[in-house]
């Protein structure tokens, strides 16, 4: 479905305050609040949009979650998005319906194995700014995003060494506020009395930095430290007697999302105390939660020559024979 990716999972706010208005009665009669929640990715296949409503009654509410019932209307909803380019209309986008039958249980305190949800297969424009419309029974519900344009990595090359500290550098894009970049070291395991090799991973993230403006253009970094690599290594790899291991490519990852985005997780991260008042940030007009825009831009690199060596070499409890 392309919710899960290096951005951290965003759990959507039920009863939330608004961004404008923190004076909220939980105990007031029931009234029809929306929650709206959709990131657009101009390079995944299908967009979807999550839209469900807050629920209230006495008793235990998480007993509520679980019920479809309390999460969902009974009906469809209008949902449609309209690309705009200086100030023309060039596009219009509808939604239609889609039961994911494939939650688990533990992936939240709501109700699975289904998830309702509204889809589109039509691609999207970078160029465009998207206005999103959830038109309900009684209102509708507004919002808008620009799409983050899509970018490079310029270093790494072809290689990438951890036997000095280095650094991951690009340049801003487009519509991208926040970016978060990770790497994931890949390796094949054999195991020992098996015949069956296995693909695995291990993965690293470095963190996150914030551009000047979404203008695109500036010159960005995050560094890492060579040592905190192997580090990692010990620390995920279980040693096993007689393992044999190959050191396989690098994916450097690096995702950008919009100045909204960044704004909800910043506000939302859970940083507050008992004592403070919860902060709450929306972008939907008439409703709650979060539309914006992200991309994930994905770079596979070798393992430096001096790097693998270092690996095999330094680190036998590991079993890596090679860099091959």
């Amino acid at each position: 479905m392309g919710f899960i990716k290096p951005f951290i999972i965003i759990s959507l706010l039920i009863g939330m305050l608004s961004s404008c208005s923190t004076d909220v009665d939980i105990y007031a009669d029931y009234k029809d609040i929306t929650i709206v929640y959709g990131l657009l990715d101009q390079t995944d296949d299908t967009s979807w949009i999550k839209v469900t409503k807050a629920f209230s009654g006495p008793g235990n509410a998480l007993l509520y979650a679980q019920n479809p019932d309390s999460n969902n209307y009974s009906y469809k909803l209008d949902v449609k998005l309209t690309g705009i380019q200086n100030g023309v209309e060039k596009q219009v986008i509808t939604f239609d319906t889609l039961t994911i039958k494939n939650k688990k249980p533990g992936d939240s305190i709501f109700y699975y194995p289904n998830q309702l949800m509204y889809y589109t297969a039509e691609d999207l424009n970078e160029d465009y700014t998207y206005h999103l419309s959830v038109n309900k029974k009684s209102e509708t519900l507004t919002s808008s995003t620009e799409i983050v344009h899509d970018f490079s990595i310029s270093s790494p090359n072809r290689y990438i060494n951890f036997t000095t500290d280095k650094e991951i550098e690009w340049n801003s894009t487009a519509g991208g506020k926040r970016y978060e970049v990770s790497l994931v070291f890949h390796y094949k395991e054999l195991l020992p009395n098996s015949t069956d090799t296995t693909y695995e991973q291990v993965y690293w993230y470095l963190g996150q930095r914030k551009s000047a403006d979404v203008q695109g253009g500036d010159e960005m970094f995050i560094g890492y430290s060579g040592n905190l690599f192997y580090t990692t290594l010990e620390n995920q790899l279980e040693e096993v007697l007689n393992v044999k291991r190959w050191a396989g490519n690098v994916d450097v990852i690096i995702a950008s999302g919009t100045q909204e985005l960044d704004t909800y997780l910043e506000v939302n991260d859970g940083s507050g105390n008992l004592l403070s008042e919860v902060p709450v940030y929306t972008n939907i007009e008439g409703g709650f939660g979060i539309f914006g825009s992200r991309i994930t831009v994905v770079k596979s690199v070798q393992l430096s020559v001096n790097s693998g060596l270092k690996l095999v070499t330094d680190y036998p409890e590991l079993g890596f024979i090679s860099t091959k």
